[in-house]
């Protein structure tokens, strides 16, 4: 009878504990609408989100935590630790907005203006990182008022620079990770998560493996001879030569990838060549980017673009060389903690709303992370269930738009990953 009784009130204990962290839970939701609103209206590109993070950090500091700022020029680390040993798990928000002028008539729209690369434009948070940073403020503050609940330590990390550092500077996860962020103490998992325009309020989309792409920038030179563009046979052409050149890129994607394993993609965005209508001119250059969700995968397109590039131009005369820079890895989520969690999600949002998606092409400098520790990246609902997918405004676009109804379940899916991992 009273083992009968300890593990009733074990059971109580349990559930009045879980209650008030739902509660907690809850009650954060005024807060947060008010931070993603603050960061939407006073939104600052990547490497100089300075008042962005010096918002953080106030915050972080309010809550007890040991905080470390200037990391990776503007990005700040909040150390919790827990009553009892274990394990480290970390959670991560990008902070950063675009060069973007925003097109709505939201209260708190973005009305900064700046120049990028000697361009007037707007900044604007079109990527929903307003909404990461502060569902990951709120999530801090949550876990701090349940220390007796963590087994080990939560390091929260506001990265910044994800959409790319300027020009000639570092930035981002890459130099979070030379500069120790992953380490003192070390991390064992990391988990991230991408609000989502296309999705809706209350689900999770999900994907073991590759879930969305590397990222790869090209730039292709090519070297012609130049002449009067009366006498074509006067000289080489490389405008034509790049013609020919971005045709047999594309039959790498349509003949020798193998799209039933992944998907891959080359798109050639910029080319730039001559100065007058009737000259031939004697160079050009062709910028762009490749996608691609497998390591192997990737190594061959290389490659292929590489020989290509040179043979097609030696075969009209020409000379050209390509380059690469690497943008971000594939985002890869661990298959043995993605199965470990997924409960975790489940129980969130509930397991109708938790959706195995297909892989993205789009790229994101979480991967860097998780090429140091198992880390699990997820998609958050932002649509507004009364719109339909394809009528959603697309990220990156001056029209984006997200429901801030869906961000409490971010702090849920942050809360119960972290708990869980610790815990069990």
């Amino acid at each position: 009878m009273k083992l009968f009784y300890a593990f009733l009130f074990l059971g109580l204990t349990m559930s009045f504990a879980q209650n008030t962290l739902e509660k907690d839970i809850i009650n954060i939701e005024d807060k947060l609408i008010e931070w993603r609103r603050h960061f939407h209206q006073n939104p600052e590109l990547s490497n100089q989100e300075f008042k962005t993070a010096e918002k953080i950090a106030k915050h972080l500091k309010s809550l007890g935590l040991e905080v470390e700022t200037g990391i990776a020029i503007t990005g700040v680390v909040g150390l919790l630790k827990g009553d009892l040993p274990g394990k480290v798990v970390a959670l991560r928000a990008d902070i950063d907005a675009l060069p973007v002028t925003e097109r709505n008539n939201l209260p708190f729209k973005s009305e900064v203006k700046t120049t990028f690369l000697n361009t007037e434009t707007g900044v604007m948070h079109a990527c929903g990182h307003d909404t990461h940073t502060a569902i990951l403020m709120a999530t801090a503050e949550v876990l701090s008022k349940h220390k007796d609940k963590i087994k080990g330590t939560v390091k929260f990390i506001f990265q910044p620079a994800e959409e790319g550092p300027p020009p000639g500077e570092e930035g981002g996860a890459k130099l979070m990770i030379k500069e120790g962020v992953l380490d003192n103490p070390k991390v064992d998992a990391i988990f991230g998560l991408h609000i989502n325009a296309g999705t809706p309020v209350g689900t999770l989309k999900y994907k073991k493996g590759g879930i969305m792409a590397s990222v790869e920038r090209f730039v292709i030179d090519v070297k012609g001879k130049q002449t009067h563009g009366s006498q074509p046979w006067g000289g080489v052409d490389p405008i034509m030569i790049s013609a020919k050149i971005i045709d047999g890129l594309q039959t790498i994607i349509s003949r020798e990838a193998k799209l039933t394993d992944e998907a891959a993609v080359i798109t050639v965005g910029k080319i730039t060549a001559g100065t007058r209508f009737n000259i031939i001119p004697e160079t050009a250059q062709l910028i762009g980017t490749v996608r691609t969700l497998d390591p192997d995968m990737r190594s061959m397109i290389e490659r292929r673009m590489k020989e290509m590039t040179a043979t097609i131009a030696k075969a009209y005369g020409g000379e050209a060389t390509i380059a690469f820079r690497n943008q971000t890895s594939i985002t890869f989520n661990d298959p043995d903690l993605t199965d470990k969690m997924l409960p975790s999600l489940q129980k969130v949002a509930g397991t109708e709303n938790v959706q195995l998606m297909k892989a993205t092409t789009g790229g994101e400098d979480f991967s860097y992370f998780q090429e140091i520790v198992p880390g699990i990246y997820f998609f958050l609902g932002g649509m507004s269930p009364n719109e339909e997918p394809k009528g959603a405004f697309p990220h990156h676009t001056p029209d984006f738009m997200i429901d801030e109804s869906g961000m409490l379940l971010g702090v849920k899916a942050f809360t119960q990953l972290t708990l869980d991992y610790l815990n069990n």
